[in-house]
């Protein structure tokens, strides 16, 4: 389980969800390593889908994303991740999710309830 100052993965009841609750400034660091965690899923696994959950997000570092693990793992995700589904998604990037859905063969959906995407994904929140 990942567990970073901005970015704490979330347990689920099923084994191919990863889900990530995102809260305060996201760090460089941080992003680095959920990059980090999900290349090595990736590695083992050919398809999971994914859920962000934006909580209290105050948003990212100048140049968090631009790490060479953080841009590994996005150019990754277009082979690897069947669904992106997005909570809270802050100002700009539900538009940036839109775009990006008719780009990269990934299904994304935004949501504003976190319990619409659970249901939306059939899986729950469950104990570490």
């Amino acid at each position: 389980m990942l567990t970073r100052p901005s970015i704490t993965q979330i347990a689920t009841s099923r084994k191919d969800l990863y889900a990530f609750r995102i809260t305060a400034e996201v760090s460089r660091e941080d992003m680095t390593a959920m990059a980090e965690y999900m290349n090595r899923v990736f590695d083992q696994t050919e398809k999971v889908d994914m859920l962000m959950i934006f909580d209290r997000y105050k948003g990212a570092e100048t140049g968090a994303s631009l790490s060479w693990e953080a841009l590994k793992s996005r150019f990754r995700s277009v082979t690897n991740v069947g669904r992106y589904v997005v909570v809270g998604a802050p100002d700009g990037a539900e538009t940036l999710i839109d775009v990006m859905n008719a780009i990269i063969p990934v299904e994304e959906e935004t949501f504003d309830e976190e319990f619409a995407a659970w249901r939306s994904l059939d899986a729950e929140a469950v104990a570490a």
